[in-house]
């Protein structure tokens, strides 16, 4: 039972069952786990000492950036803490080690509202001249899509695993069931959002009730996200919008003009998600660049002869 290929794969197990991980996390895991083995040879939980960890930690740094080398080191302390508490191992090889960094603060891309203005415009307009039924239901489904997107700033795996009864549009109301199983409920506040919601619904209800799935693709399939993907990039080139616009986009453009509008920050971590404030802080970088630009631009000193 020593044999740590073996083990590895109880863990897994354990993950998918026991804890309920989802299935990217899952993959995110094994791919980590898999390649650990891999570069370090190790066979055995006896082999599994400070020194392998870091000779393996080293080579990380080689290849990938700060934030993957962390991620990666957290799903190989998330093992060897399994293995400790089933205690197959007698010590956690961790304790011995001193692992800082420093991860280079990358500001969240956002998208100038005025580009969203005109991307939805583009999606509207392909609507009402839409030559074909299958068009317009297309267009309209689009429109759902990058509304709720942006009303909500939920991420993109949350918007493709909506199901049927998570959107209750009487109260205006959507059950979001966010990274590790947590729940949250968002209002959408615009009534312009909860009218195109209602025509998609009431557009889509066979599909939808057939799938479960509230988006769904061409063949009553729940959408995915490369699908979403690929429609922000069909009119994104319609609108003549040069930027490249993500689905994560919307969640930076959501929370950032959420925080210019001086709304608590502690409303926006709940909105989004976010287990820490301290996740929820980079979009405060954002609103000290705006001030920046603010200042630099429209302050009166600018105009002094001095």
């Amino acid at each position: 039972m020593d044999d740590l290929q073996t083990q590895i794969k109880n863990y897994l197990e354990h993950c998918k069952s026991q804890k309920r991980l989802d299935k990217k996390t899952l993959k995110a895991y094994r791919t980590d786990l898999a390649q650990f083995q891999r570069k370090t040879s190790l066979n055995e939980l006896s082999e599994l000492t400070p020194d392998a960890l870091e000779g393996f930690i080293a080579k990380l740094h080689q290849s990938y950036k700060p934030k993957t080398v962390r991620r990666k080191i957290a799903s190989l302390k998330a093992l060897i803490h399994y293995l400790e508490y089933k205690e197959l191992i007698d010590r956690n090889p961790f304790h011995k080690l001193r692992i800082k960094f420093r991860e280079p603060i990358l500001l969240p891309k956002t998208i100038p509202l005025s580009n969203v203005e005109s991307l939805l415009s583009a999606i509207y307009q392909q609507r009402d001249a839409a030559r074909t039924a299958f068009q317009r239901k297309t267009a309209l489904r689009d429109a759902a899509v990058v509304e709720l997107l942006f009303a909500t700033g939920m991420r993109i795996s949350e918007l493709c695993s909506l199901k049927r009864n998570d959107i209750n549009l009487s109260d205006r109301s959507i059950l979001i069931y966010g990274k590790g199983a947590k729940e949250r409920r968002i209002q959408v506040g615009n009534e312009d959002v909860i009218h195109i919601l209602e025509e998609y619904k009431a557009t889509f209800l066979p599909q939808i009730q057939n799938s479960g799935s509230f988006f769904v693709n061409r063949r009553g399939d729940a959408l995915s996200d490369q699908a979403v993907r690929r429609m922000l990039v069909k009119y994104t080139k319609l609108a003549s919008i040069e930027q490249h616009i993500t689905p994560h986009m919307f969640r930076h453009t959501f929370a950032t003009s959420l925080l210019d509008a001086d709304v608590d920050i502690r409303y926006i971590q709940e909105m989004l998600g976010h287990s820490s404030i301290t996740v929820t802080e980079i979009y405060t970088h954002v609103a000290v660049a705006k001030q920046r630009d603010i200042l630099r631009t429209k302050h009166p000193r600018k105009d002094f002869h001095v």
